[in-house]
């Protein structure tokens, strides 16, 4: 199959994508309003509290600074969500059958919910960073800062979103798929995001310090804040890759099983 023929059958797959997206649209605003709503509780009515437990005459205005990047992220993590189920259901409903008896590119539905869900996840991205500037977020980054930030939050959803088409592609049910990416969901919220590592237990910090959630928001606040960003470019650059890599593989081998089952 010519490579045209791959790009407009995946562009079809795309549209696809972006139209049946909206058919959840629970799941679409419960990933825009979680991180918006945690971003407020947070600044609004601990952020005080939080701001003066990091030391240095920090408040509320520079705990939203430290806060904003971790709610960007999160964002990035809610966005499988919607994926996983959309997988699910073409698998258990049995549309991916019948595509593969369609004179299509085999590989155009993974591409077009691939680039479907990082687009959507991007676009809520955006709209949680409106809020968290109308709120009085003021990062120092220069546009190359920008868009280094950028390009690291779009690498993380293009990889999560790989690793959610596997999580649905595996679940035996929609309902399923969504209840598997919780753990993906919540492990952020053991990191770097809402405290400095340094102020948990040991037990937790430890964990929080070797996942890979913690140098990718350090990098991504870092990026953006003007603050030191030490090895931790390096190290969320290499969890990012592994799990793109372990997604990819993973959700081609599971969507290609489940496919022919």
């Amino acid at each position: 199959m010519s490579s045209s023929y791959v790009v407009t059958d995946s562009l079809t797959m795309l549209r696809r994508s972006l139209r049946h997206g909206i058919r959840y649209p629970v799941m679409l605003v419960s990933s825009l309003v979680t991180p918006i709503i945690l971003l407020l509780m947070f600044v609004y009515i601990l952020g005080g509290t939080m701001g003066a437990g990091m030391g240095g005459g920090a408040g509320r205005g520079e705990y939203l600074n430290y806060i904003a990047p971790s709610m960007i992220l999160l964002t990035v993590c809610y966005g499988g969500g919607t994926t996983a189920v959309m997988v699910s259901v073409d698998l258990t409903e049995g549309i991916v059958k019948r595509f593969r008896t369609m004179p299509i590119s085999r590989s155009a539905v993974l591409t077009g919910h691939v680039i479907g869900g990082t687009i959507r996840t991007m676009a809520t991205v955006a709209l949680v960073l409106v809020v968290a500037l109308l709120m009085g977020f003021s990062p120092t980054s220069t546009p190359v800062e920008w868009l280094a930030a950028l390009g690291l939050l779009t690498l993380l959803g293009i990889a999560l979103t790989w690793l959610s088409i596997a999580f649905g592609a595996q679940a035996k049910s929609p309902g399923g798929a969504n209840t598997a990416m919780l753990p993906l969901q919540l492990l952020p919220l053991v990191s770097s995001a809402f405290v400095p590592t340094d102020s948990m237990p040991t037990a937790v910090r430890l964990f929080a310090e070797y996942q890979p959630f913690t140098p990718i928001v350090d990098t991504v606040r870092g990026l953006l804040m003007g603050s030191e960003i030490g090895n931790s470019g390096y190290l969320a650059m290499g969890w990012l890759i592994g799990i793109l890599l372990v997604g990819f593989f993973w959700a081609r081998t599971a969507f290609n099983r489940h496919g022919r089952s």
